[in-house]
């Protein structure tokens, strides 16, 4: 009979520390990220995602949490691999028990796993990958839970291609992209709406991720007559274009993606060769108040920060995941998701967003809210000038 009394007590004090960890448990609701923070070209983007990650989730701490209870962020790093991008997905839903999802910074990370949230309902913002088809791929299921506060590829290049047009006098504009799939979605992107523009691009050429030299292609390009050339490509490709028009005394209106805002590119041209490329990009340091308050808290984190965009998308993911819980009144993720399609009002640092997802689309930013930057001094600033102040609504064809 003791020894029943035992397992029967031991039993109690196993069922009291379940509850315990289980009440506990029920105390915070988790968000995960996870992004690229170690291994390739783009972990500076995951990098400063997270600390834009995590500002929100200590400004939204401050302000009470969400729905009376603490929000845990839990960190992962993908290192940049399709792989590890679903272990770590996987981990963060099924071992975290997370509530919803920001990341990654790759766009074929997010491709290899969107599946797993979709499958376990479970809302995702994705703050710095580009790739289309992220917020398309479930758009005909009766929920969609993949959303996005970012620059899609198309949306960038129908503001760079307004700008192409009016920059070029006789219309002379070429494409240059790297060979990998994203530059050849590109090349697609640019021509389909440089075609809109009624202009067909004098010279396509392409580079090698790896190559360090471009100056046959910028001759061919040259040869051609194209005074405007339009990059598609990340920083180290971007940077060596530039050195290489440098070598031929070829320095064309050259016009970039947002992925030229790490600072590898400047490291790799030089500052002032740096500042020759005219970059799409969502936001900067001076673009408000608000922009230049969240640099100055994140850098004291990444003090070498290049990539603000990529914090200030991941603080407004992070804003508009709590509006959803609390207009939901519940983590659970159907209703959050449902409720991110019908938000209003919601104060973000890159803008107020009203609106940004409906049932049809989940993409919180659009071309009428990009404008272009360039480096100057080191950091990433607005661009404007008399071309781009003459683009109006109408000259953003997509």
């Amino acid at each position: 009979m003791t020894g029943i009394r035992q397992i029967a007590k031991a039993t109690a004090a196993a069922l009291t520390v379940a509850c315990a960890f289980a009440a506990h448990a029920q105390d915070v609701i988790k968000i995960g990220y996870t992004a690229d923070q170690s291994g390739s070209g783009v972990a500076e983007l995951g990098i400063a995602g997270r600390w834009g990650f995590e500002a929100a989730i200590e400004d939204i701490n401050k302000a009470g949490g969400i729905l009376g209870r603490k929000v845990v962020g839990v960190i992962r790093d993908d290192q940049g691999t399709p792989p590890k991008a679903i272990q770590t997905m996987q981990d963060l839903i099924d071992s975290e028990k997370v509530q919803a999802v920001v990341g990654p910074a790759n766009s074929g990370n997010a491709l290899a796993w969107l599946h797993i949230p979709q499958q376990k309902k479970i809302p995702v913002v994705v703050p710095i990958g580009t790739a289309t088809e992220i917020t398309t791929r479930y758009a005909k299921e009766p929920q969609n839970y993949l959303f996005r506060v970012s620059m899609v590829d198309r949306e960038q290049v129908s503001l760079l291609a307004a700008y192409a047009v009016k920059a070029s006098k006789d219309k002379k504009i070429a494409v240059l992209a790297d060979s990998t799939g994203y530059g050849q979605g590109g090349i697609k992107d640019a021509t389909d709406i440089l075609a809109l523009h009624g202009v067909k691009p004098v010279a396509v050429e392409k580079y090698g991720p790896k190559d360090t030299d471009m100056t046959s292609q910028l001759s061919k390009i040259k040869a051609a007559g194209a005074d405007t050339v339009i990059i598609y490509g990340i920083a180290d490709g971007a940077a060596q274009v530039v050195r290489s028009m440098e070598k031929i005394n070829y320095m064309p209106v050259t016009l970039g993606t947002w992925g030229n805002l790490s600072s590898l590119f400047p490291k790799m041209t030089g500052p002032k060769l740096a500042e020759h490329l005219i970059m799409a990009a969502s936001t900067t340091e001076d673009s408000s108040d608000k922009t230049k308050a969240l640099g100055e808290r994140v850098r004291k984190n990444f003090p070498t920060l290049t990539t603000f965009p990529c914090a200030a998308q991941s603080y407004d993911s992070v804003m508009l995941l709590a509006a959803a819980m609390k207009q939901a009144n519940s983590t659970d993720g159907e209703k959050v998701a449902a409720a991110l399609e019908n938000l209003s009002g919601v104060q973000g640092v890159i803008k107020t967003y009203n609106k940004p997802f409906s049932k049809t689309v989940h993409e919180g930013l659009h071309v009428g809210d990009f404008y272009l930057a360039r480096w100057k001094d080191g950091g990433v600033v607005r661009f404007q000038d008399d071309i781009y102040k003459s683009i109006t609504s109408a000259d953003l064809k997509q």
